[in-house]
């Protein structure tokens, strides 16, 4: 068995309902539900919440909900390993008939089934302990600054000062829109940042952040031109 499970609590502080908000015509949840389900990844798609109205909106959309998600689970210091592996712990107590299991985020608009199918792939050929979506920084992180002293700045890393921006090292960043892992590594708590996941690179434009008003209406009018390009391509 493979599955998924989408973890949306109901305590969002800077988009209120963010999880349910109308999102191009439908609760934004719905977009990440149906492209799980169509993307054939999975036998059973759940989402893991401490709140009823999502609830009834996610199995409005095609997903289970076979449990309330513990409040020690639903709060701002929760970590995702921990959310995942309750859910496992409750839905498939057996974990050998387990294959793999995928935490894919509500708000995850941009994931396509093409993605999570490839990300399963990679699971399976590497031997990781999980795969994830990364992209590259727009610009080399060595020739980051920061400020200091009423907005004075300072490099910081200094002594790349002098080297050009195309020789420094490409550095990449976590998307945060799905990880696919092994059952074992989310029962033992495994750290998904860590040696043993490996990467699947993305294009940067598809890795948007929805963390603040500007940046959901930034994915809404980047996902809006993604549907529209496509009912043109016909």
């Amino acid at each position: 068995m493979r599955l998924c499970v989408i973890p949306a609590r109901g305590g969002s502080k800077r988009i209120y309902k963010k999880n349910i908000k109308e999102f191009c015509g439908r609760p934004i949840i719905a977009w990440v539900i149906e492209t799980a389900v169509t993307s054939e990844c999975f036998d059973r798609v759940i989402v893991s919440t401490d709140n009823e109205e999502i609830a009834n909106v996610a199995e409005k959309w095609g997903a289970e909900v076979p449990f309330c998600r513990p409040a020690k689970l639903a709060d701002d210091f929760a970590l995702t390993v921990d959310v995942i592996r309750h859910a496992i712990k409750v839905v498939a107590p057996d974990v050998s008939n387990i294959q793999g299991v995928c935490c894919l985020y509500p708000t995850a608009v941009f994931v396509t089934a093409e993605m999570l199918r490839s990300g399963w792939l990679k699971l399976v050929t590497t031997g990781a302990s999980y795969v994830l979506p990364v992209t590259s920084y727009g610009h080399p992180v060595g020739r980051a600054l920061r400020l200091v002293n009423d907005s004075a700045i300072e490099m910081i890393v200094p002594e790349n000062y002098s080297v050009r921006s195309q020789d420094l090292e490409l550095a990449f960043h976590d998307v945060g829109q799905f990880y696919w892992g092994k059952v074992l590594a989310w029962l033992g708590g495994c750290q998904i940042l860590g040696s043993d996941s490996r990467a699947l690179e993305l294009p940067r434009h598809i890795a948007q952040d929805i963390d603040t008003q500007e940046d959901w209406d930034i994915a809404e009018a980047l996902f809006s031109a993604r549907m529209n390009k496509q009912v043109q391509e016909g």
